[in-house]
């Protein structure tokens, strides 16, 4: 069975010719309108809303770059490059076991920071790209789950600088609601 399609174009709608043939080659035509559907495109924050999220993302920043340093240094002895409690040579196996716990702390820590860096990171990309500020679930298809949608509210990014998800999504995701 073959089918041939006939496209003509009008302002907002398009007509659609189909002809279809049957095994006895008679043909048979059916006119059908389709409207073209555009896709809005959705506008993030302004330049200044931008430009103060920056400056707050770079702030942050630096404040975990000044962490992780304390972080290094306190797990490393920045003249020989070693653990700082590995030299101890008049330590006992329970001090020794402490300071292992507290390495791992600290190490914890780092990675909690490093993974946190890489967040602002991320919303730093977003905010050239000219996405930041836009719930990612919300972005297609705006769910209109709050009054800002698909807009995250400004408080939250205020709050939580690297949002990526408008509260409702959030709590979606996590099955909090």
């Amino acid at each position: 069975m073959a089918k041939k399609t006939a496209v003509k174009a009008k302002s907002k709608t398009k007509t659609v010719k189909k002809v279809s043939r049957t095994k006895a080659s008679s043909v048979k035509t059916k006119k059908v309108a389709v409207k073209l559907v555009k896709k809005k495109a959705i506008k993030g924050y302004g330049v200044r809303d931008l430009e103060f999220f920056k400056k707050l993302i770079l702030e942050k920043r630096k404040e975990i770059l000044e962490e992780l340093m304390i972080l290094k240094e306190s797990m490393m002895d920045v003249t020989t490059g070693e653990y700082a409690s590995e030299n101890s040579t008049y330590s006992t196996h329970m001090e020794q076991g402490t300071d292992a716990m507290e390495r791992e702390k600290t190490f914890l820590f780092a990675s909690r920071e490093g993974k946190f860096l890489n967040y602002l990171d991320d919303a730093l990309r977003r905010i050239e790209k000219g996405t930041y500020g836009i719930c990612l679930d919300c972005m297609d298809t705006p769910k209109e789950l709050c009054k800002t949608c698909p807009l995250i509210p400004k408080e939250r990014l205020e709050a939580v600088p690297h949002a990526q998800l408008c509260v409702e999504c959030k709590k979606l995701k996590k099955g909090m609601m």
